[in-house]
């Protein structure tokens, strides 16, 4: 089928709960810094002869810029897929002994880059909110592989963890799945496709910013086409990799294609206001929501997509982390499922400090302290772990202080606002 051939400019999104603000004035301020840092690396067309390029821009980024929360254990394992071994990645939060809910993760990247290391941010903040095993998948990319891989790795993955999830100290009676981008895709039609089968039941859908529509034509990403990470260049390039003929209208591929969507797991959706598909997520809430599925929406609408791999740097990362944590708690302990929407921007200081000095020369200043951080550790691992982590236990008494003064000024500057606007009228802060 060709590209166009099904293409459609989608209407306006219409439903419950949508974000009384799509879009703020102007980027949180640690997004913009991080933008202006990173333009020169993000955000061009990709081709076949440029994918392991992008492979290891987006590693090196992703790991250089995402926190190392620490967790009791991480362990791989090699499980069978319907094309043969896949890993799976295991992260064991610290606390009590004993089988634990579990979360499986399937990293994004547009099908064709991403990997179990861009995403162990996100993974071990995850475990460590939720108090649960999280099961990062390693699933088949494009073009090396189709569209239909990466979806059949991952429902091997969450039915060899229904069946031996003991084995990995996982209680398979508690089971949630997610993704974001391109991984949230493929957990939305992993959820539909193993509620068709009748397997385990999942008690909850995350989905960060999800590209569930791989054809139609939203109105953001004329909006937020150019400048905010993903870009439509970067879309509309992806196309050839990884349409390789399939009907990219088959729901197995594009789930919001799904006629029924009733009966499906409660869901928690990100977006984020920058974002090119940020319309995509906020339609499939929609379609949700007119299914009778309870949808939790966290909006971000100062924030761009992938921002959440960036947990060092942006607090609206670690707060969507937390967030995450709480909502899968929840579902967990089998408390009722939430439907509702919250959006979470940056608050501003106190008046008294802008006179003084500016709040974006505090945040860069942070930001450039963070990142010198980050990188440097991130090298030193590379070439050593070993030396790596004499060091920063030899470093830990000098690091320490300035640790805890830079989360305490970073969270004076940039902490993130909460208002639940649907239902109305409802602080969401805490």
């Amino acid at each position: 089928m060709g590209l166009d051939a099904t293409k459609k400019q989608h209407p306006s999104i219409i439903g419950p709960g949508m974000p009384a603000t799509l879009r703020a004035r102007q980027l949180d301020r640690e997004a913009s810094l991080l933008l202006r840092a990173t333009s020169s690396l993000v955000g061009q067309p990709i081709s076949h002869e440029r994918v392991d390029k992008f492979r290891r821009s987006w590693r090196l980024l992703a790991v250089t810029y995402g926190r190392r929360v620490p967790v009791a254990s991480i362990v791989e394992h090699k499980i069978d897929s319907p094309a043969g071994e896949i890993i799976l990645r295991v992260y064991t939060p610290k606390g009590p002994t004993g089988l634990k809910p579990a979360f499986l993760w399937c990293h994004g990247g547009g099908f064709v880059v991403g990997d179990l290391d861009s995403n162990d941010s996100i993974c071990r903040g995850v475990a460590h909110a939720a108090q649960a095993i999280v099961v990062a998948v390693r699933y088949r990319l494009a073009p090396e592989h189709d569209l239909y891989a990466g979806r059949d790795d991952f429902l091997a993955a969450l039915n060899w963890v229904a069946s031996h999830g003991a084995s990995i100290g996982v209680d398979s009676s508690l089971l949630a799945i997610g993704g974001d981008s391109a991984g949230g895709n493929i957990a939305a039609a992993v959820t539909q496709e193993n509620l068709r089968r009748g397997g385990q039941p999942v008690q909850l859908q995350v989905l960060v910013y999800p590209a569930t529509d791989l054809l139609a034509e939203f109105a953001s990403k004329t909006e937020n086409g150019n400048g905010y990470f993903l870009t439509a260049d970067f879309i509309d390039s992806l196309l050839p990799l990884i349409e390789q003929g399939k009907d990219l209208t088959d729901p197995w591929i594009s789930p919001a294609r799904n006629s029924d969507l009733r009966g499906l797991p409660p869901a928690l959706i990100v977006t984020a206001g920058f974002d090119p598909i940020r319309d995509d997520g906020l339609s499939y809430a929609a379609q949700l929501r007119k299914a009778g599925v309870p949808v939790e929406l966290l909006h971000y609408p100062g924030q761009f997509h992938g921002f959440l791999n960036f947990d060092s740097i942006i607090g609206a990362a670690r707060d969507a982390l937390s967030r995450m944590g709480t909502s899968l708690g929840r579902a967990f302990r089998n408390a009722p499922p939430v439907d509702c929407s919250t959006e979470i921007s940056d608050q501003a200081p106190v008046p008294w400090l802008r006179p003084q000095i500016p709040t974006e020369l505090l945040t860069a200043a942070l930001l450039v302290g963070r990142s010198m951080r980050q990188f440097s550790s991130t090298t030193a691992r590379w070439l050593s772990p070993e030396i790596a982590s004499a060091a920063e236990c030899s470093l830990l008494p000098w690091w320490l202080p300035v640790a805890l003064m830079r989360r305490a000024l970073t969270a004076y500057l940039n902490l993130p606002a909460a208002h639940q606007t649907y239902p109305s009228g409802l602080d969401a802060s805490s």
